[in-house]
């Protein structure tokens, strides 16, 4: 467990009991889907923001464990769409639920879990939360969208890209921040702040996330290696190769890429290893961390705000 998890051990349990509670459904297919994929765990990164960030700022009530668990239903609705939209097989080193159930169970499983983190939502009872959770998981929708016009399209730019990444990964992280301030009583400007943290987190994150489908391992990764050029998804690696490299380069992931072809991984992967495609996007991830630990002032010392600090290198540092 790194140590981030551990400033909040008690809370992730109760977030944890929270979300075996909420997935009770009187459809079993529904139950047996659900904890799959929320069993398969992953990093927790997007409720561990809720959870850090609300104790940060001196929440004493439960409403930071109800608002982790509804982050964390919206974000696993995402990974069933993503899923199927994708045709993936592997995750957290796991068949899909698509590949286990079929596309159609995964995606009604994932409306599911949609309108019951809504349905918590209402429980909560906080306007202002519905609000920023209703704009973001539209938000995340359009993302999606727009990826799928961008794939097999080589002619991606790096701001087009960056649309995509900012909407469809960034957004919840955003959310999740800016939902821990409010329930944590801070003031609009601070809200706006740790916001803004969220949103270079998950900007660093997705970074990183594509750089290592051309530096990591599957068995670290938990998917596929390859997976995204055979979807057609110009990532930053393969855009900064196209304007950068050679012209038999460039012309091969050009091919690659309005093909939806990994047939030429190997070499791809040995492309954008030599030419500093890899150290670019690194760096790019770098500075969106500087810019979310610029958004931290506005905190108190704390233990949580350490960790918050710790979660920001994580993102760059991180292999898996």
């Amino acid at each position: 467990m790194l140590s981030f998890h551990q400033a909040v051990e008690d809370d992730f349990a109760a977030v944890n009991a929270l979300i075996i509670k909420q997935l009770h459904s009187q459809v079993a297919l529904v139950e047996n889907i659900g904890h799959y994929i929320v069993d398969a765990g992953g990093k927790r990164l997007r409720p561990l923001l809720v959870l850090l960030i609300a104790r940060a700022l001196g929440c004493k009530n439960a409403r930071h464990i109800d608002m982790a668990a509804i982050v964390e239903f919206i974000h696993t609705a995402t990974l069933l769409h993503d899923d199927v939209v994708d045709v993936s097989a592997l995750r957290r080193g796991r068949v899909t639920a698509n590949a286990q159930w079929g596309n159609a169970p995964s995606v009604l499983v994932g409306d599911f879990l949609y309108s019951r983190a809504f349905q918590m939502l209402v429980t909560l009872g906080d306007m202002q939360i519905m609000s920023v959770m209703a704009d973001t998981t539209n938000t995340i929708a359009e993302g999606e969208v727009l990826q799928l016009v961008n794939a097999g399209d080589a002619s991606t730019n790096e701001e087009r890209y960056r649309r995509v990444i900012a909407c469809k990964t960034a957004k919840l992280f955003e959310a999740a921040a800016e939902c821990g301030a409010l329930i944590g009583g801070a003031d609009k400007e601070t809200c706006i702040e740790l916001a803004r943290y969220g949103h270079h987190i998950g900007m660093a994150f997705q970074l990183i996330d594509d750089m290592l489908d051309y530096n990591g391992s599957s068995t670290e990764m938990g998917k596929n290696i390859g997976d995204d050029l055979a979807e057609g998804k110009p990532t930053l690696p393969l855009i900064y190769t196209l304007q950068f490299g050679d012209a038999d380069e460039a012309e091969l992931i050009r091919h690659a890429i309005n093909e939806k072809s990994a047939a030429e991984m190997p070499r791809i992967i040995e492309i954008v290893q030599n030419n500093g495609a890899l150290q670019y996007t690194e760096q790019a991830a770098i500075r969106e961390v500087e810019s979310a630990l610029a958004c931290l002032d506005s905190l108190p010392a704390s233990r949580y705000r350490d960790e918050l600090v710790a979660l920001a290198h994580f993102s760059v540092t991180r292999r898996f």
